[in-house]
């Protein structure tokens, strides 16, 4: 088990970092900004100052970062991080995209779930499945699709719809090259959100604006420089908790144009499911 695990627990925690979709702080190199809060790292060691929590190696870090037990976080390594038999880990590379295969038997549960549990009319999952933005797998996850170039997968979002609930990604997903959103023509709005379900949510609640999913909590998308830059108004829609606040202020900080909507409840999802009106007024520009 030892051979196992310490080629894990010698990954660069850099590279676990990076494959968390933390940003490293422009000032000082030892800081990396996660949707945990800020992490520091010195060697093999880490601290995150917004929980006073600490560890060491890679697989204390993707535990911290993913929410996993020690397993799961090791399987997780295992699948960011194949590692050759003889090769050391500075030649560690992330695995390639693999989205788990459609299984049309599992649909109607999903559908379900969203329409039943989360509030998303039928009429919309119908959309979004005849798109192929969103499918069942055979565990009967939803799996929303995460589109780069020329609409091109490169991700997906997971949500579990069965007894345990849980979120997660494809393994190989890049979220810096892509997102799920719904686009509605014409749209000069962009609201941000943290998941899939609080995109649509979001959409449900702001029908003219485009709601973008960052896939978690996150201040510094690789996209949304070019979004700013073709002219969008960009709101900020993270949940209404600690990380939501905490990010929403760093990506503020470093887009002023950003601004922040908050939602009334703890997220979108729970908005549109506790106070569905259609459609809400956006803050006054």
């Amino acid at each position: 088990m030892r051979d196992r695990f310490d080629p894990l627990r010698r990954i660069p925690l850099t590279a676990v970092l990076r494959a968390c979709e933390a940003q490293p702080d422009r000032y000082d190199k030892a800081k990396w900004h996660t949707s945990e809060g800020t992490i520091s790292i010195t060697g093999t060691k880490f601290m995150n100052w917004h929980c006073s929590h600490g560890g060491g190696g890679a697989i204390d870090l993707a535990m911290h970062l993913n929410h996993l037990a020690f397993p799961a976080a090791v399987r997780w390594l295992e699948r960011q991080f194949p590692i050759p038999p003889q090769a050391p880990p500075g030649q560690l590379s992330p695995r390639r995209l693999s989205l788990p295969p459609p299984d049309p038997n599992q649909l109607p549960a999903v559908t379900r779930y969203l329409l039943q549990q989360r509030a998303i009319p039928g009429s919309l999952i119908q959309s979004l499945v005849e798109s192929g933005q969103l499918y069942a797998d055979g565990r009967a996850n939803a799996v929303f699709l995460l589109s780069g170039k020329e609409n091109q997968p490169v991700g997906a979002e997971l949500r579990g719809t069965g007894p345990v609930r849980w979120l997660g990604l494809a393994p190989g997903s890049r979220k810096n090259l892509g997102y799920f959103s719904l686009h509605p023509p014409g749209a000069t709005v962009i609201i941000l959100c943290e998941s899939a379900i609080d995109a649509i949510s979001c959409f449900l609640l702001y029908p003219t604006s485009w709601a973008i999913s960052t896939a978690g909590a996150r201040p510094n998308p690789r996209w949304l420089s070019a979004l700013l830059a073709q002219g969008y108004i960009v709101y900020c829609g993270f949940d209404a908790d600690g990380t939501g606040e905490n990010l929403a202020r760093q990506m503020m900080a470093r887009y002023p144009r950003v601004r922040r909507l908050r939602p009334c409840l703890h997220d979108w999802n729970e908005v549109l499911r506790w106070h569905p009106q259609i459609p809400l007024p956006l803050p006054s520009e």
